[in-house]
């Protein structure tokens, strides 16, 4: 009798064990829905890796700058400029359209072209490192603003720089191995990022 108690003590106890995690999994999916892999919840969630794909460099440059004076003789100047540039796809554009499936779990994604988001010159590194009047019209002012033009000059020039050292192609490539990363662990088997260029 004793023995039968015990071994009803066991069925019990099981049973009860296999209903409470029945109403587990079912409160913990309710709770917790499944995440749907429609065009709309994909750019959701790319969208949300927009500021971790851009991309930043540091850039020096000395810029040179030469102001003809009236009515003769001119002033040079030498400008060591530091500045950083940030690079970047802007992935909140990204839309619906841009979303392509393909069969086996593959999945096509067109991303905006790359571009340069800013470029801060550090005023702390930034500065004149030579400046001189021709030598035969001493009596000629400096031209206060000339440091000024010489930091407009200086963005265009770092930028293009910037551009040379291969920013923009580190900022899709960036991109794309966080977009690849991101689906993948949605269950996309195969993710290919083209680019509007045509890149892949």
């Amino acid at each position: 009798m004793r023995m039968r108690s015990v071994s009803f003590g066991v069925v019990f106890g099981v049973l009860l064990t296999v209903i409470v995690f029945v109403i587990a999994h079912r409160i913990t999916s309710a709770t917790s829905p499944a995440t749907t892999l429609d065009p709309v919840s994909v750019v959701q969630q790319i969208q949300r890796l927009n500021e971790l794909v851009s991309v930043e460099y540091t850039v020096q440059k000395v810029v040179g700058l030469e102001e003809q004076k009236v009515p003769f003789g001119s002033e040079k100047l030498l400008l060591f400029v530091q500045a950083e540039v940030l690079a970047g796809i802007d992935l909140s554009k990204l839309a619906t359209a841009d979303i392509k499936w393909l069969p086996a779990k593959r999945m096509q994604v067109m991303l905006p072209p790359p571009k340069i988001e800013h470029v801060v010159i550090d005023d702390k590194e930034t500065k004149v490192w030579d400046r001189q009047i021709t030598w035969w019209t001493p009596w000629v002012p400096y031209n206060p603003d000339l440091e000024r033009q010489a930091r407009l000059k200086a963005k265009d020039t770092i930028q293009q720089a910037a551009i040379d050292m291969g920013i923009l192609d580190q900022a899709r490539r960036n991109a794309e191995a966080g977009i690849q990363s991101l689906l993948g662990t949605l269950g996309i088997k195969s993710v290919t990022v083209v680019s509007a260029s045509g890149k892949t």
